[in-house]
Parts: structure tokens; sequence; C-alpha cells
């Protein structure tokens, strides 16, 4: 049985979201089980109206939990005992495998740097994220890639950006089930010396590793879906990944908007209606669930602010694969520096 432990007080949609998820993934039929980490009375007042297994749904006390608006570290340091704490230590004592939080980004990344320890030779974590593409990735045809880092390590160097490649290409190649995963380097040209002085180093150092290094591409090939695993630093992803989801909410406002304004455009869009919800299916981050902190010695996925019931079971289901396939081993066992 692989134990995960989850903030259940994190998040846009707060313990409505957490507990629901965990109690829809303890009836299905699997090896995962939840500590779901948080305000006992309350957490235990949502489970009581749903139906769960007991004997895979158990609920942790925490005290406090930082909200989307805190600043990380004064609250981390204020409530010593808040829910992703608590929850992170669960991990580092054993009594877990694994760490999922929707709830603050920059609390998520925080206790569980200061909780866990980081991997031999790696210096800086990555908080990676997955988007949707055009061209499906591996054998099970995933329709989303991998970018890091978006937000953890801001001023990445040319080793760090190794690091986030070695230990991208052994996410994506348990996740996505690809055997030799396609990484590139963001910059803003293909050719070797394009780009930044460390992303030309980077380059240098990557052409000479044994992962399947494609080069530099352009951020026009991210919706395109090129290749498996997209590296840059997080100020330049976290930009990327923002843009990302803006593009795809405003395509879709438009279209509601549109189709209830002129007969014209409704009749049109109903007529696509098989192409818009492969697009809604595409785009929706929800399915793949969550994306790993990486670098550190232990699991964590951080679920997206907005996840509901669904993400937050598949956020739990991801962190249970990545176990699973035994990802740190194979960070180390792939040479990170």
């Amino acid at each position: 049985m692989i134990t995960v432990a989850l903030d259940g007080m994190g998040g846009d949609n707060g313990m409505d979201a957490t507990v629901a998820g965990a109690a829809a993934l303890s009836v299905e039929p699997g090896d995962v089980s939840v500590l779901l980490v948080g305000d006992v009375r309350a957490l235990s007042e949502r489970l009581d109206r749903l139906r769960y297994d007991p004997g895979r749904l158990s609920v942790v006390a925490a005290e406090g939990c930082v909200g989307m608006g805190d600043d990380p570290r004064a609250a981390l340091e204020r409530m010593p005992h808040a829910s992703i704490s608590v929850a992170a230590r669960l991990v580092r004592d054993g009594d877990a495998q694994a760490l999922v939080s929707a709830g603050h980004t920059g609390a998520t990344i925080l206790a569980s740097s200061e909780t866990f320890r980081r991997l031999p030779g790696v210096r800086r974590a990555a908080l990676a994220a997955v988007y949707p593409t055009e061209h499906r990735h591996g054998p099970k045809k995933d329709p989303f890639a991998l970018m890091l880092d978006v937000g953890a390590t801001l001023d990445a160097t040319a080793e760090d950006l190794r690091s986030f490649a070695v230990m991208g290409s052994a996410y994506s190649s348990i996740v996505s089930e690809i055997p030799r995963p396609r990484v590139a380097l963001l910059s803003n040209g293909t050719e070797p010396n394009k780009g930044t002085k460390a992303i030309v180093e980077a380059h240098r150092l990557l052409t000479a590793s044994p992962l399947h290094f494609v080069g530099n591409v352009e951020g026009l090939e991210i919706p395109r879906g090129t290749v498996d695993v997209i590296v840059c630093d997080g100020f330049l992803g976290n930009v990327v990944l923002k843009m990302l989801e803006g593009v795809s909410e405003v395509f879709r406002d438009v279209a509601r908007q549109a189709s209830s304004r002129r007969l014209q455009w409704a009749l049109g869009l109903a007529m696509l209606g098989g192409g818009l919800r492969e697009l809604k299916r595409l785009t929706d981050w929800k399915m793949y669930g969550g994306a790993p902190l990486l670098g550190l010695d232990q699991v964590v996925i951080k679920a997206h602010g907005r996840s509901e019931t669904r993400a937050i079971r598949n956020a739990i289901k991801v962190a249970a694969k990545t176990v699973r396939g035994g990802l740190i081993q194979r960070i180390q066992q792939e040479g990170a520096p």
C-alpha cells in the first residue's frame, strides 16, 4: 500500500475539494491510502457526508493553514503545525511516501525544502508543470508535456538547467511512460549559440549527456508538443505557464460570448461541437491533477490551486504512480550532477 499525505486545508476550494477527492479515491480499486491532514473536526464532518473507505483514508490533526494571500515564510513561522508542514513531516518520518497539496505554492515549496533533503548534486529544486499540446506523447498518447522550472528557481545556472533536464526526463519516463523523453531548452532560437550564457553552456552540457537532448526550441513549439520536456529557468517558465493558461481561458470566454450574441456564431459553434469538446478535453489540466517539485529526496506533487474533486483524486494517483515508478532512484541513476 502506498500512502499519500494530502494537505486537506489548501487550495481555492478548500476542504470540500480535498475531502471529496480523497474519499472518491478511497473507494476505487487500488493500492493507495490517504492521510488527510488538517482540522480534524471540520474534515471529519465533511467525510461523514460522503462514502469512503476508512481502511484507506484517515484524518491527521494540524493547526491552521497557509492562505493563498499569506506570506509563506511568515505564515509557517507563525503556524509551525500548519497542515502543509504536518503533511511534509509525515512523509519525512516514513508515515507516507508522497506529499500532495493544492495550497499556497510558495508554502508548499518552502515547507518541502525545509523538511526534506536535496538529492546529492542537486543545487536547486525545480517546480514542474504540465501543459496541453497538439502532439500526443508516448505509448499512452498523453496530450500533456512537462516544463520546468516554473517558479522555484528564478535564476538558474547552466548546471541547474542540466539538473532540471535530468529530473524532468526521469519524471516524464515514469508518468507518461516514455522510454526516452525528448528534452529541449527553451531559447530565442534553435541554434546552439542562441540564448543567455547559462542556456548556451547548458546546451553544451546536455549535448554530452546520455539524455535524449534535441537542442533548443522556441516558444512557438510549446503548444505543438514537438518535445516531451522543456527546460528553462523559473522566471521564464512561470511567465509562459500563466500565458498558456490565459490563452485557453480567453478562447473559451470569447466562444461563449460570441455564441450568446449572434445566431450565426451559435450555429457555427454547434457544428464544431465535437472539435470544441476535444479542445476542452485537451486543455483541461484537471485530467492531469498535479505536477512535481523535483530535486528533493521525497515525492512532492503540487496540484493546481483551483483543483476540484477530480483533480485532487488525480493528483493523489500521480503521486502514487511516481512513488511506484521509483522517481528518486531514477533521478540518481540518470546522473543529476
